[in-house]
């Protein structure tokens, strides 16, 4: 059962993952039609925040499991 839940846990990272770095690449696009709006450059951020966090915790995450 955990690792029923462990696997499901990291299909839905990968396709949280894979929606934001489509916004991401959303908003860049946009960005360069016309300027953001407060709104949108909000989630902007946060998107390019939470990319970063997801990859550098899953790669802690991954080092931990194979060295720890």
């Amino acid at each position: 059962m955990v690792s029923l839940l462990e696997n499901t846990f990291q299909i839905s990272a990968v396709i949280l993952l894979i929606c934001a770095v489509y916004y991401y690449r959303h908003f860049k696009k946009t960005k360069r039609e016309r300027k953001l709006t407060s709104f949108e450059f909000l989630i902007y951020i946060i998107t390019r925040i939470a990319i970063y966090l997801c990859t550098i915790s899953y790669i802690l995450l991954f080092l931990d499991r194979n060295f720890g």
